[in-house]
């Protein structure tokens, strides 16, 4: 993808209003689908589910800890429950019920954070969760997709509902642009390569794939071509796509709408680190964030191209300086 091509990429939908419209169509083919929500279904999309299917929509109140309780019940004699809310208020919030609930009996719940990152902006720290997926990760056997645009979300919630057992999908509020030309391009525990390059890796997911997609049209400005991997699939990781990238690329940078530990950083460093050392870089967050607009607080805290692009340049540096 030239810089020009980059430019291209259209805005799309929101990641959170490609999951309504996707459990409301699937709803209309499976009866077995229920929801339940934290009377944020307005913010959710859960709302488009529950108008069409009242019967099959549950609102448990301001009350996360219950939702979860509800949902593993429900899960129990044979539903399977989309139990929705903002990401900090499901994950943080209700975290002991999703271990000893969910995760322990390893109940088929399909749990949807929305909001979540610092990208919600004016909501501000309360409500920014940047720490999900890390406690997600902490649950054993729990699937964890972070989808970059409004088709791999669409193509998510389907798999996620063919899955038998826990998982948590990770959606957001502002639009973000379209990756995908359109369904069809999203397998489970699969990373999709979206751009070849030999000079180092940019592995992204959520909106940080776009920033990585824009980040790799300037380096090629500089002549230097970096291979883009959407990582939306957190657990179970694509080892195979990492380390070949790994071995022919040779240097990672890793992009993430979250804290630099406990997410998808942590889990490719890991697996470079059992595996196949490697010089690796990550963009994320370290701490909160504050109230403001979302691009501006995008750029104050560093997930932009530039700061991809300016640590893509630090590890091709550290890499020589190993000769």
């Amino acid at each position: 993808m030239s810089q020009a091509e980059a430019a291209r990429l259209t805005m799309g939908k929101a990641t959170r209003d490609a999951f309504g419209e996707a459990l409301r169509d699937l709803g209309r083919e499976r009866p077995e689908i229920v929801v339940v929500d934290g009377d944020v279904s307005n913010s959710t999309r859960t709302e488009w589910f529950g108008k069409e299917f009242p019967d099959r929509f549950f609102n448990c109140g301001i009350a996360e800890s219950n939702m979860v309780g509800v949902a593993a019940g429900l899960a129990a004699g044979g539903k399977v429950p989309f139990c929705a809310s903002f990401a900090a208020f499901l994950l943080c919030n209700a975290f002991d019920q999703l271990r000893m609930s969910v995760a322990f009996p390893r109940l088929n719940v399909k749990l949807v954070g929305s909001h979540a990152g610092i990208s919600i902006g004016e909501d501000g720290p309360s409500q920014m969760a940047i720490e999900d997926i890390a406690l997600a990760l902490a649950l054993p056997g729990m699937t964890v997709v972070v989808p970059a645009d409004e088709h791999s979300t669409r193509d998510a919630v389907r798999a996620l509902a063919d899955l038998n057992g826990p998982a948590y999908l990770r959606v957001g509020r502002p639009n973000v642009p379209i990756v995908y030309d359109g369904p069809g391009n999203f397998t489970l525990g699969k990373a999709n390569t979206l751009r070849q390059g030999a000079d180092l890796t940019i592995v992204a997911c959520g909106l940080m794939v776009a920033v990585a997609l824009e980040a790799a049209a300037v380096l090629a400005g500089d002549g230097v071509q970096a291979r883009v991997l959407d990582m939306h699939t957190v657990r179970p990781l694509d080892e195979v796509a990492l380390l070949a990238a790994a071995s022919e690329t040779g240097a990672i940078v890793v992009a993430e709408e979250h804290l630099t530990s406990g997410g998808l950083a942590s889990q490719v460093a890991l697996v470079l680190a059992q595996h196949r050392p490697t010089p690796l870089r990550v963009v994320g967050l370290s701490t909160y964030a504050e109230s403001g607009k979302p691009q501006e607080l995008l750029d104050k805290y560093g997930l932009t191209s530039e700061a991809v692009a300016t640590a893509a340049r630090a590890v091709l540096a550290a890499r020589g300086n190993r000769g």
